[in-house]
């Protein structure tokens, strides 16, 4: 079995015990990479009940927020539900601006706020999932040292990698293959998506 039929069938077994366990479709979450193109292409192509969610940075480049909504107004236009969140810090709607007064520094390549000591050592799901999140199975899309299942005790969730064993070449392989669109800051030559600024974003890439 191909890497995209094994994906396909963890998708689909995934979806089986969201529905099962807890009557709720998976989620999707999308950071408006490629990686997570491939994954929603992937839940498409397996047929499955899935929603979709963006968690918005308030730095993130423009092309990759008017990329996110469209592809959600795509996705929309086919029945499945989208949801894009906005971050809330101490009970308020905060931006990374705002933050950082608060923070004393903005988040660096050493230093992200969101992603502690801790989370690194155990690490948890890259985006937030909905209110109910103790009643969801979350897809993450986060590849670094990553399970395709893994199941977090503490706060009951679990999630599936589907293309965990995927290299860089091979998800590009895939894109051009089904022709996906992907986020256009690609063909700008980044080959990360993340916020503006961030370190990581101009590595060598395809």
């Amino acid at each position: 079995m191909d890497k995209e039929q094994t994906a396909v069938e963890s998708l689909r077994m995934a979806s089986g015990m969201s529905l099962k366990h807890y009557q709720a479709p998976l989620v999707v979450t999308t950071s408006g990479g490629k990686d997570s193109a491939v994954c929603i292409a992937l839940a498409e192509r397996a047929g499955i009940p899935f929603e979709a969610m963006h968690n918005h940075t308030t730095v993130d480049a423009p092309e990759t927020g008017r990329f996110v909504r469209e592809d959600f107004r795509r996705l929309e236009g086919k029945g499945v539900k989208c949801t894009i969140n906005f971050p809330v810090y101490k009970g308020q709607r905060v931006t990374m601006w705002s933050l950082i007064p608060q923070k004393l520094m903005p988040p660096t390549r050493i230093a992200r706020w969101a992603e502690s000591q801790k989370r690194k050592e155990n690490r948890e799901i890259y985006e937030a999932s909905p209110s109910d999140k103790e009643k969801r199975i979350i897809l993450n899309n986060d590849n670094d040292d990553r399970r395709l299942f893994e199941t977090c005790t503490l706060k009951a969730k679990r999630t599936c990698n589907p293309i965990i064993d995927w290299t860089d070449g091979e998800v590009w392989d895939y894109i051009e293959s089904e022709k996906l669109q992907i986020n256009p800051l690609y063909k700008c030559g980044f080959s990360r998506v993340g916020c503006i600024g961030c370190p990581m974003a101009w590595t060598a890439g395809r």
